[in-house]
């Protein structure tokens, strides 16, 4: 990885993923995370404040970007639970099979490139009763909107991370064996609509 991937892109990306628009939708989907937690793009630990600690007994934060990773030591470092690194990419997910209860995953599906991998061993880490706790952005129902996600989906990915505006999680969740239990999905108010129409719902084995 360059000098941009380790120190300019984990600043961008973490200053986007940070916005009150965002951050708000992360308030009322990750104190859905329970028992032992596997968390998928953990990032530089957006997430971190929104867990209830009285329902978590460890986390694991998958994050191969040493950059993310660095960022994201001191919110990692105030958590009153456990909490193991994991640098390896979200299609290399290294636990046993149905080792984990929950499996959150917030703007991340976006980025990954073998994406329908990752889902697959994120279901295959789950426990039977484990649940998959998702909140990602993705396709637009209008077609302007959608029209701008295609044409700019591939400089956005350049300077981003890899992110891709257009994909479409729920059906990339139900195509990996997942069972979706509620979904709640529209535009976020703050946010610019081609990044803004969101998915957030748990769903089960």
């Amino acid at each position: 990885m360059g000098f941009y991937s380790n120190h300019i892109e984990p600043r961008l990306v973490s200053a986007a993923c940070g916005m009150k628009a965002i951050t708000r939708e992360r308030a009322k989907i990750v104190p859905e995370a329970r028992g032992s937690v596997l968390e998928i793009g953990f990032g530089s630990g957006h997430n971190a404040p929104f867990y209830d600690p009285g329902k978590i007994s460890h986390l694991y934060a998958l994050e191969p970007n040493a950059g993310m990773r660095k960022l994201g030591a001191k919110r990692v470092n105030d958590l009153p639970f456990p909490v193991e690194w994991l640098d390896l990419p979200g299609e290399e997910i290294p636990l046993a099979d149905e080792s984990v209860d929950t499996v959150l995953v917030t703007f991340s599906l976006c980025t990954i490139a073998g994406v329908e991998k990752a889902l697959t061993g994120m279901r295959r880490v789950l426990k039977p009763s484990g649940r998959l706790v998702f909140l990602e952005h993705g396709a637009a129902p209008d077609k302007r909107v959608r029209a701008w996600q295609d044409r700019l989906n591939g400089v956005w990915g350049a300077i981003g991370g890899g992110c891709n505006l257009n994909r479409q999680p729920d059906s990339l969740i139900r195509n990996a064996g997942f069972q979706i239990d509620k979904i709640e999905a529209g535009y976020i108010r703050g946010a610019p609509k081609i990044a803004g129409y969101v998915s957030a719902g748990v769903a089960s084995r």
